[in-house]
């Protein structure tokens, strides 16, 4: 079975988050589960034509389990239906099993930059219990503590954690056990911890998600369209966020927000390279 490995999310031709992409065939859901580990990829994305048009059908997999949602999965993804449309300009109607939307990959070269709508953003205060078993997982006191805590979800809920500097951010060195026990008691995909943003709307984050079989997520798409939407409340409406320095994969994700009829519109994406094109081995 091929398997198309794409570095999604890179930054300035380096890095970028390694993700699998593959056609989606009889596989069992415990046979996806294991592909990421096969091929050294912390995210698979399966995709599969629909006989009624072009429209896409995609799934993604972590060793966890399947997600409702992944952003860099989805730029992955767009990716690599532009390389096999062999189209500079390819736009798409992505289905997932809640939602569909629309995605769009422009080609220059090697290199694919990729937008899609992630959809509504739904964002609300913490309770008290909520930040009490998270904050200390992540080792945060309340004195490194920013203003602007919040649970957003474009699928499964995750907290937004504000720290003032990239060194309290780099500093991090959470329990990755207790993390994961409190997310799990709490419903929550994981922790998005981010800086404030620049003037021109920069600034870096580290994904947590343990509950999800990821310690760290190099390039997190979907947490940062929660963050723009947040963002867009004070009149930010352009972000790019820094992420996998950490880990060595330095990756930058876009996103812009625009007001809608009820609530603001996000379009998220980054740009990527088809890594190499493999075959699955057996697990």
């Amino acid at each position: 079975m091929p398997v198309t490995i794409v570095d999604a999310c890179r930054r300035d031709g380096r890095g970028g988050s390694p993700t699998a992409v593959l056609d989606d065939g009889p596989l069992s859901d415990a046979e996806r589960r294991a592909v990421p580990a096969l091929m050294g990829t912390s995210h698979a994305v399966f995709v599969s034509a629909q006989d009624d048009g072009p429209d896409v059908s995609i799934r993604f997999f972590t060793t966890e389990g399947e997600l409702p949602a992944c952003g860099h999965g989805t730029v992955a993804a767009l990716a690599v239906l532009a390389e096999r449309a062999g189209s500079d300009d390819h736009r798409a109607v992505l289905r997932t099993s809640r939602r569909t939307f629309t995605g769009r990959c422009i080609r220059n070269g090697s290199q694919f930059t990729a937008d899609f709508d992630p959809g509504p953003v739904d964002l609300r205060e913490p309770t008290a219990h909520e930040s009490a078993l998270v904050l200390p997982a992540l080792g945060i006191e309340p004195g490194v503590l920013a203003s602007g805590l919040r649970v957003a979800s474009v699928g499964r809920p995750r907290m937004l954690v504000p720290v003032p500097t990239r060194s309290a951010l780099t500093a991090l060195a959470p329990d990755q056990v207790r993390l994961r026990a409190a997310c799990d008691e709490l419903g929550l995909l994981g922790a998005y911890v981010h800086t404030p943003p620049t003037g021109g709307g920069r600034l870096a984050a580290r994904l947590f998600a343990p509950s999800i079989g990821v310690p760290e997520d190099i390039a997190n798409a979907n947490s940062t369209a929660c963050l723009a939407a947040h963002l867009a409340g004070r009149g930010i409406t352009d972000i790019s966020v820094d992420m996998g320095d950490s880990l060595g994969a330095p990756s930058t994700i876009t996103a812009t927000t625009r007001q809608g009829a009820s609530r603001p519109v996000v379009r998220v994406g980054g740009t990527a390279t088809i890594a190499r094109i493999t075959v699955l081995p057996q697990a």
